[in-house]
């Protein structure tokens, strides 16, 4: 137990000074016009991808075309893979603005928006305003964050439930203490758990239930715990959470499944979605195999990563509460449960998925942690603590300097030396194919070489800018205003962060196919048939796009595979032999692919036409 005094303030309490409005509403002028400039800014380009980022989105749009908001399709097959909110995101989003890409990410975006708010608040009631202010800064300026805000995935909403269920929860057990009602704020808190249910699942709510009880424990608040309205709160999770369960299991009730595959005699909604991808996935033993995962050492190193450049602070960060932690009973309690709050959400978090299935971006809901120390750090460097002055200084001296130094030397000179590529130059053509690190989200960057630099000198050489910006400008500046410095970095960022965006749209023809659909949309006729040749995630973006079903070619594996085994299944699941008899067949074929030896395998059955191609992968027709 954290021992307490009647004369410290607790986590509500009143610090030194009152925040006045004219501050915090700065504070989130600025924060607001990061996020249009960053993400507002970017909904627009480049298009969706191929893989979940697509299929998400498709399953909203036909959502909205069924007008079944429990069971989600992907052309036309029961997809359980993810909970739904989600999907009902993106369909409200295409609802009012139509069925548009932008459409379709913009309240994921004003989610990320919320996400910063939510931090500068929580930061604020920990530590004070600027470092609130600076937290939200961060993780507003940081790689991570903004790298996986490009492709529509649920865990940054994640984080944003994890940040707002905290700070209920920290405000609930104050209010609790100080004799107020914790009513409204414990209905918040239930509230904001279920909305994570329907966005992650069940470790939507392993982690704050998790950090709650710990939490509870550790600081002797388990009594008060039990004093807050926990039935009402209960029935207000459950009215939120349950209703979509109870019909998705009611509506794909348990069906026969084949022999000799691994599955139980019958299984439905429940078994895949609760069983399957929860429990099975947990085990490593996911029915098909899960993907592959980023090893313990990359995932631990890339969890600090994605707060580049600002993880330079945390190792001052992490000292200071662990010191804090070891000397708690001559610290303030207000201060004692600052520190564990972020020590103990960033640990579970960690702790978790080194013991489970992971890929890169499972970290995402610990990085609001990671911000709130670092904010902490910069606060209190920028005040009146010479001591963290001077750490922060030497952090930046002998590591943040040298490193983005290196970085921007290295960027200029990629972007001076390379050549410029010729007008009309596939992209493809200058890059390597390592299909065996394409299960991992960030795959496609092993496939990047020496000569395919020339399509990113721009953007290498805003790079070069900005790290010069993020090292030595913002090192000059720090000698005399740490809030100079600490802006010159912020903004500095920020044109890295464009420069990663206009590199993505560069790259965008290998992993997206927007181009090659669009054209093919003002082409195909309803009656014509369209074919993609491998698993449905090689050309999803196809089906958002031309609006059109697709046929898969050897392609019921993955995603559509369990969906596949419904006995009102349509007949999208092609072979090799009905490819052929499709090609020769009066009807219009059109068929997507990787391989150029289809063109030679197609050809002896029936003529082969070029469509169009990008990006590696060729638009075939049989007229």
């Amino acid at each position: 137990m954290i021992p307490t005094a009647q004369a410290i303030p607790q986590h509500g309490a009143p610090v030194s000074e009152p925040v006045s409005a004219s501050a915090r509403r700065r504070s989130v002028a600025v924060l607001v016009v990061l996020w249009c400039v960053l993400h507002l800014g970017g909904l627009f380009s480049p298009g969706l991808l191929d893989d979940v980022d697509s299929i998400y989105i498709e399953a909203a749009r036909e959502m909205l075309h069924r007008h079944d908001y429990v069971t989600p399709y992907v052309d036309g097959i029961r997809f359980f893979d993810k909970p739904p909110l989600m999907y009902w995101l993106a369909a409200a989003g295409m609802k009012v603005f139509g069925e548009y890409d932008w459409a379709a990410r913009l309240l994921l975006s004003v989610c990320v928006l919320g996400l910063f708010l939510a931090v500068y608040a929580l930061g604020t009631r920990l530590f004070s305003e600027r470092g609130g202010f600076y937290a939200a800064l961060v993780l507003a300026t940081s790689l991570g964050p903004y790298v996986f805000t490009r492709f529509y995935i649920p865990d940054i909403l994640n984080a944003l439930w994890m940040t707002l269920g905290i700070y209920l929860l920290l405000l609930a057990l104050d209010r609790e203490q100080e004799g107020r009602s914790p009513r409204w704020a414990t209905w918040g808190f239930a509230a904001v758990m279920a909305l994570n249910l329907l966005t992650k699942g069940l470790i939507g709510i392993l982690f704050p239930a998790a950090f709650v009880l710990l939490y509870a424990a550790i600081t002797g608040q388990l009594r008060r715990l039990l004093r807050l309205p926990l039935l009402s709160s209960a029935t207000l999770f459950l009215l939120i959470a349950l209703p979509w369960h109870v019909l998705a299991a009611l509506r794909n009730p348990a069906v026969a499944m084949p022999p000799g595959m691994g599955l139980p005699a019958r299984a439905g909604w429940f078994w895949f979605y609760i069983v399957n991808e929860h429990v099975l996935r947990f085990r490593g033993l996911r029915i098909p195999h899960d993907y592959g995962q980023v090893p313990l050492p990359l995932f631990w190193a890339m969890f600090f990563l994605w707060l580049t450049p600002w993880f330079v602070l945390l190792p001052t960060a992490a000292a200071r509460y662990l010191q804090i932690w070891r000397n708690r009973a001559m610290e303030s309690d207000r201060t004692t449960r600052s520190a564990l709050t972020v020590l103990l959400w960033s640990g579970l978090v960690l702790g978790f998925f080194s013991l489970s299935s992971r890929q890169e971006y499972y970290s995402l809901p610990a990085l609001p942690a990671l911000a709130l120390m670092a904010g902490d750090v910069l606060a209190r460097a920028e005040g009146d603590d010479t001591q963290m002055r001077r750490s922060v200084h030497r952090l930046f001296t002998w590591f943040l300097l040298p490193t983005t130094t290196v970085l921007a030397l290295v960027c200029a000179v990629l972007g001076i030396v390379s050549r410029p590529t010729l007008a009309g130059t596939d992209i493809s053509a200058v890059l390597t194919s390592n299909p065996d690190q394409y299960n991992l989200a960030l795959g496609h960057l092993h496939d990047l070489t020496a000569s395919a630099m020339g399509f990113f000198r721009a953007p290498l050489l805003g790079m070069a800018a900005a790290m010069l910006g993020v090292g030595p400008v913002a090192w000059l500046l720090r000698q005399r205003s740490e809030r100079t410095a600490n802006a010159m970095m912020a903004v500095s960022m920020c044109g890295a962060l464009l420069c990663v965006h206009t590199g993505l749209a560069r790259f965008y023809p290998i992993i997206g196919s927007k181009g090659l659909a669009t054209s093919l949309a003002a082409a195909v006729r309803p009656e014509d048939a369209i074919l993609l040749d491998g698993e449905l995630t090689s050309g999803s973006t196809l089906l958002f796009y031309t609006r059109h079903p697709l046929l898969l070619v050897n392609g019921r594996v993955n995603g559509p595979w369990f969906g596949s085994l419904w006995p009102d299944v349509p007949p999208i699941f092609d072979d090799e032999a009905a490819l052929h008899r499709a090609w020769r067949s009066q009807q219009h074929v059109y068929l997507l692919t990787y391989d150029r030896a289809r063109i030679a395998d197609l050809e002896r059955v029936a003529p082969v036409h070029l469509f169009a191609s990008a990006g590696g992968k060729l638009l075939l027709s049989n007229r």
